[in-house]
C-alpha cells in the first residue's frame, strides 16, 4: 500500500479508536507492526497526531456541570497577519477548546467550556468582546448533546409502555 494511503487509513483508524494495539492496526492495514509503529512515531513527531483521548459523555459523570458554548465572532483582520494574530490571542485562553476560521456571516467559531453560564458570559464580555479587532459576538449555549465527534450521546428515550393491540 502506498505510504500516503497507508497514513490516511491509519489516522482514520486511530481517530475512531485510539485504544487499538499496534498489532490490531497492522492487521487491519495488512502491514507489519514495525511499519505501523514507525508511522505512528513519525506522525506524532511531525504534529499530525496531536494527542489521544476518550470521548466522554459528561452528562453521565456525576458532579460534572460543565457548560459548553459556541461563540460566533466577527472581527476586523489585521493588516499584516490577517486572522492569524487574532486567532493566536484567542486560542491561548484555557477556556477555549476549539477555534475555527469560518466562511459565511462570521469569521471565527469559538467553542468554550466553563462551570456555569455566568462564567462563560463573563469570559465573553471580559476577554473576547473587548479585543480591539472584535466587531461583534453571538453566544450559543449547548442545551443537550445528541452526537459529537461521530459518537451518538443521546437518542430517543426508551418507550416502556405496553403495546395496545
Amino acid at each position: 500500500m502506498e505510504k500516503e494511503i497507508l497514513i490516511q487509513e491509519l489516522v482514520k483508524i486511530i481517530h475512531k479508536n485510539c485504544k487499538l494495539s499496534v498489532e490490531e492496526i497492522a492487521t487491519m492495514l495488512n502491514t507489519t507492526t514495525v511499519a505501523v509503529a514507525e508511522l505512528i512515531d513519525e506522525l506524532e513527531k511531525d504534529g499530525t497526531i496531536k494527542g489521544y483521548g476518550a470521548k466522554i459523555n459528561w452528562d453521565n459523570v456525576k458532579g460534572s456541570n460543565t457548560v459548553t458554548a459556541y461563540i460566533e465572532l466577527k472581527v476586523t483582520p489585521q493588516m499584516t497577519n490577517g486572522f492569524d494574530r487574532i486567532a493566536e490571542r484567542i486560542y491561548q485562553f484555557p477556556q477555549v477548546t476549539s477555534l475555527n476560521l469560518m466562511s459565511g456571516s462570521y469569521d471565527f467559531g469559538v467553542t468554550i467550556e466553563g462551570d456555569n453560564l455566568k462564567e462563560i458570559s463573563l469570559f465573553v464580555s471580559q476577554h473576547l468582546a473587548p479585543m480591539e479587532s472584535v466587531i461583534s459576538t453571538a453566544t450559543h449555549f449547548v442545551l443537550k448533546r445528541y452526537k459529537n465527534d461521530g459518537v451518538i450521546y443521546a437518542g430517543l428515550p426508551e418507550d416502556d409502555r405496553e403495546a395496545i393491540s
